[in-house]
């Protein structure tokens, strides 16, 4: 095999295992979330939210039949996004950027992506219309998420070194 197809399977590989991980960082990601989520929930006594549900419903015509199947498909879809989020940090790594610098990037396009998702899918008010509570709040539960995956992913990655 050619010193060039040596390193493009190198690098193949390298960029998979950085997914790979990232994969893992966003499942811890996700845990972390629920967590500050179900916390906050229990503190301020507000439901869990079926924005993941409805945009499920949005984005590939699925509808659940009741209230607790929606609930489901919510946590069902919570738990993937978050997740899938984490091969996002992935590329990050495996293009070099690591530590604070990477969760800050990772932060930025997850929080990010919620206030430009949501109401682009007519799932909440525009940005300009959220209230500060809301800002902070959801803010603050993606920074959890975005810490702790980029924790994991250092941790992980730093264990391949």
């Amino acid at each position: 095999m050619s010193k060039d197809k040596q390193e493009i399977l190198i690098t193949i590989g390298r960029v998979a295992g950085a997914l790979g991980k990232g994969l893992l960082a966003g499942l811890a990601g996700t845990a972390a979330i629920t967590i500050s989520q179900s916390v906050e929930m229990m503190l301020t006594d507000r439901e869990p939210s079926t924005i993941p549900a409805d945009a499920a419903a949005k984005v590939f015509g699925i509808q659940p039949v009741d209230e607790e199947k929606k609930s489901k498909l919510a946590n069902e879809v919570h738990w993937a996004y978050g997740t899938s989020w984490g091969a996002f940090r992935g590329l990050l790594g495996a293009l070099g950027l690591k530590g604070f610098p990477a969760t800050a990037a990772h932060f930025a396009a997850i929080w990010g992506g919620a206030m430009t998702i949501q109401p682009s899918l007519d799932l909440a008010p525009p940005l300009k219309e959220w209230n500060a509570q809301t800002i902070i709040t959801g803010g603050f539960h993606h920074a959890v998420y975005a810490l702790v995956a980029g924790v994991v992913f250092d941790a992980i990655d730093s264990r391949s070194e």
